[in-house]
């Protein structure tokens, strides 16, 4: 585990890089994930799949697979890879708070 500095707080990330508290997720670790990312700017379209992530977990427990995030968000997987280009699982779940999925997301 590690503890990185954001906006003067420290949080604590797994050895991947995933937040250990859920609730240490705001939008300034949105902007510092991204960043870590390669997200150089968060459009609506970012935001639509982050909310989709993290509302669908509140509900379930789990992140979803990527094609029901594909087909809820109306984003194909290439689109869903522009988004986040390290992919849905380590830079979508991971910018939405997520803790590291277990499975194919």
């Amino acid at each position: 585990m590690s503890v990185v500095q954001v906006k003067g707080k420290d949080v604590e990330l797994d050895e991947d890089g995933f937040l250990v508290n859920p609730e240490d997720w705001n939008d300034d670790m949105v902007a510092y994930f991204a960043s870590q990312e390669d997200v150089t700017e968060l459009t609506e379209n970012h935001w639509k799949v982050i909310n989709y992530l993290r509302d669908y977990f509140k509900k379930f427990g789990a992140a979803p697979m990527v094609r029901k995030v594909c087909k809820d968000t109306g984003f194909s997987m290439q689109e869903i890879y522009e988004l986040f280009p390290s992919g849905p699982a380590k830079g979508a779940c991971k910018l939405a708070g997520l803790p590291k999925p277990t499975g194919c997301v």
